[in-house]
């Protein structure tokens, strides 16, 4: 048996990232994944990016990781997009669409948000059948030789789940590390099997809650001067969304 720890959608949170990253640690878990948005919304996008790099095993392309690439002409995007060195910058811009591995003889498949795109987003709560049975889909987007998976996890929309979509196939979002809108606390998935195995064996997946300084985040925050500070406590403190970037959590 062993575990990989998946997290997702850090964004600049890290006092919750290390809050995660001791909690992982404290389980013997060596195995980490990353689905995405490392930057953005937060004030520390270039530690995040760091942290993410010499931790994680694998790092999934985000929304945020990739249009804060692109020029922009909103005040907060560039805000970030400031707090981001080239060697960053250069970084997210390597990072692969999707990851597929065998664990416990089950084929999983982990992107940031669909397998149509970064910016399609699902929401299991409210859309469709077809659309939650669309995420075990092969796009152009994923390089998967004819092989269609059994388990599909992603990020993106900051709300943790585990669900059944048809026999034999499941879906998990892994909630978010700095920026959870379901519960206010810094949120993670366990994926529990034998991680590389093609043969049958128990398989399991676990969601995990840590409680971490939010007023500590919000002073950092507050001492870096980040745009709309307001409305990020109200997301930290209550899980709220806040806008205005309703297309680009």
């Amino acid at each position: 048996m062993g575990s990989i720890a998946v997290i997702s959608d850090i964004h600049g949170n890290v006092t919750a990232l290390e809050a995660v990253m001791d909690n992982i640690k404290s389980r013997g878990i060596q195995t980490i994944f990353c689905l995405g948005d490392l930057i953005g919304k937060g004030p520390n996008s270039q530690k995040s990016v760091e942290r993410i790099r010499e931790s994680c095993e694998v790092v999934v392309l985000g929304n945020w990781d990739d249009f804060i690439q692109r020029p922009v002409e909103i005040d907060e995007v560039k805000w970030h997009q400031d707090q981001l060195d080239k060697d960053a910058l250069n970084y997210l811009s390597s990072l692969p669409f999707h990851h597929d591995f065998y664990m416990s003889g089950k084929y999983v498949r982990l992107f940031h948000a669909s397998a149509k795109s970064v910016y399609h987003r699902v929401v299991p709560m409210r859309d469709t059948y077809e659309e939650k049975l669309a995420m075990f889909d092969n796009t152009e987007n994923i390089n998967h030789n004819g092989k269609l998976p059994d388990v599909v996890g992603y990020g993106d929309i900051h709300a943790a789940l585990i669900e059944p979509v048809k026999p034999q196939k499941t879906l998990f979002n892994a909630g978010s590390v700095g920026n959870s809108l379901d519960i206010p606390q810094a949120t993670y998935t366990i994926l529990h099997g034998d991680y590389l195995s093609d043969r049958t064996a128990p398989f399991s997946i676990e969601i995990v809650r840590i409680p971490y300084d939010v007023e500590k985040e919000l002073s950092i925050a507050r001492e870096m001067g980040l745009p709309n500070l307001e409305a990020y406590a109200l997301e930290l403190r209550e899980a709220k969304y806040r806008g205005p970037f309703k297309s680009k959590i």
